[in-house]
């Protein structure tokens, strides 16, 4: 990993990196704002509204079961929608600069740093061998990061957008009509479904949970495919000859086109994030593109900047806040301060909402401290 300290001071514009794209850091900051404690944060505050308020939208702060679409299933395609975005901003210069070989040795070390970083966030050897999981979130980033990369260097737009389509098209056809072994017919049920069953069958090491993986290997190749998005986002993005305000309208119109795309596809082939559909990829990847289009037309069109500080400073430093919060518990922290009878004295639903503010508080304390230092951890 290497610690970037060339980074300038914080200013009123909040420009932390010269020539950054504001709303690329701040999509990325949002999205990990959810995993490090807003989640929990706004959970709190819908429990002090009760009633109809909290039975609908508190829901939508958890995954579904199975089938369907809350607003927590957006988290991960989001992040790995932002993985393929980092495709092009780390290799296009590289591939015109250095060379192809020069590109790969980028992909292969940092593939590998974000799959070991994975192993280690879920426990490494500490529960022996057979227990390690070769599946989890920072490995399915390391190989989306991998062969979406190896796509870009080989190939051009029009490249893509067939291995694209052909990534959801071979997986939807795969699953729909090819029988599932031992059940006789197709199946799109938790457990009973090909992505599952290879999992079940060829998973290394997959003793931790017996049967399969939300990560698994078949799940993969379309998980690939919300990569791809992203790289047509960043392409995008870096096309100086599109005006901003039109790539606004591209990113907001398109990602409509693909949720719409994605929830009529949805009736014949469900929506189901813990084996990563195609529509599943096309509702998430809508959504993450029409988020991005926000964010550029009011961050980097409209320049209106300064509330979005918060998401920089988490956006600049994903992957040390990430596993930091897994080797530093912030909610046990906060139980230090404003656990016991202090929280016991305010309530059950202000307690909670007071030990979720401080926890989230100490993690924004960590990160800004990070950045006002200038010290950003990257792969």
């Amino acid at each position: 990993m290497e610690e970037n300290t060339t980074q300038p001071q914080e200013s009123k514009s909040i420009e932390p990196i010269k020539e950054r794209i504001l709303s690329v850091d701040v999509l990325r900051g949002f999205d990990m704002f959810w995993i490090v404690g807003g989640t929990g944060f706004f959970a709190a505050i819908l429990k002090l509204f009760g009633g109809k308020v909290e039975q609908t939208l508190l829901p939508q702060l958890d995954h579904v079961e199975w089938e369907g679409f809350h607003f927590y299933d957006l988290i991960f395609p989001l992040f790995v929608f932002i993985i393929g975005m980092s495709v092009v901003f780390s290799l296009q210069k590289i591939i015109a600069t250095k060379g192809k070989k020069a590109a790969y040795n980028r992909i292969i070390r940092r593939t590998i740093l974000l799959f070991l970083l994975g192993l280690i966030y879920y426990g490494g050897m500490n529960k022996g061998f057979h227990n390690i999981r070769l599946g989890g979130v920072l490995q399915r980033l390391a190989l989306c990061y991998f062969f979406a990369g190896v796509l870009f260097i080989h190939f051009q737009w029009r490249g893509l957008v067939v291995a694209f389509t052909a990534l959801l098209l071979v997986y939807w056809a795969w699953l729909s009509f090819i029988p599932v072994p031992g059940l006789g017919h197709t199946s799109f049920a938790m457990g009973e479904n090909w992505a599952n069953w290879i999992d079940g069958h060829y998973l290394p090491l997959h003793k931790w949970h017996g049967t399969w993986d939300n990560q698994g290997i078949l799940s993969t190749f379309p998980a690939v495919a919300s990569a791809l998005l992203g790289v047509f986002a960043s392409l995008l993005l870096r096309n100086k000859d599109v005006p901003e305000i039109k790539k606004v309208y591209y990113f907001i119109g398109g990602g409509i086109v693909l949720v719409i795309l994605g929830y009529l596809w949805g009736l014949q082939f469900p929506i189901i994030k813990r084996i990563w559909t195609s529509s599943y990829v096309l509702v998430a990847g809508g959504y993450s593109a029409i988020l991005l289009g926000v964010l550029y037309l009011i961050l980097d069109v409209w320049k209106i900047q300064k509330w979005s500080i918060m998401f920089v400073w988490i956006g600049m430093n994903p992957i040390t806040i990430y596993m930091g919060r897994n080797f530093l518990d912030f909610d046990n922290l906060a139980r230090r301060f404003v656990g016991g009878e202090l929280q016991t004295c305010c309530g059950e639903k202000f307690g909670y909402l007071l030990l979720t503010t401080v926890s989230l508080a100490l993690t924004l304390v960590v990160v800004r401290f990070l950045f006002k230092r200038k010290i950003f951890i990257k792969l």
